[in-house]
């Protein structure tokens, strides 16, 4: 079982900048892929940002250039990085854990992110 936790969300003024984390708790495997989810009011879940099967990363288009995901492994933690922030990028942000090998995934509480001058 693996329990993920975040912190670092609330309100900013546009331009600002958030770092949020994501702490994971019990089995990580190499193979597990974490990455980051959200989901603005009104609106479907989307991605944001992820660590890919090749361990590289993928960005929404949206956010390219603005975000960045990095990750601590041996403090199981992934960060995501947000900076220029805009009113948009108002939403709830979930960090999430694929297991590959069963295909299931992880999800965290959600940090609710406001971008509001």
């Amino acid at each position: 079982q693996v329990q993920l936790v975040e912190s670092g969300g609330g309100l900013v003024q546009p331009g600002g900048s958030l770092r949020l984390s994501c702490a994971a708790s019990g089995i990580v495997f190499s193979t597990d892929r974490m990455g980051w989810y959200r989901q603005p009011p009104g609106k479907q879940r989307e991605l944001v940002a992820a660590f890919t099967r090749a361990g590289s990363t993928n960005y929404a288009d949206s956010v390219k250039g603005r975000f960045t995901i990095s990750r601590d492994n041996a403090k199981k933690t992934v960060y995501l990085q947000m900076n220029s922030l805009k009113p948009e990028d108002t939403a709830v942000y979930y960090c999430n854990l694929r297991r590959v090998y069963v295909d299931y995934d992880y999800w965290g509480q959600g940090t609710q992110v406001t971008v509001s001058s």
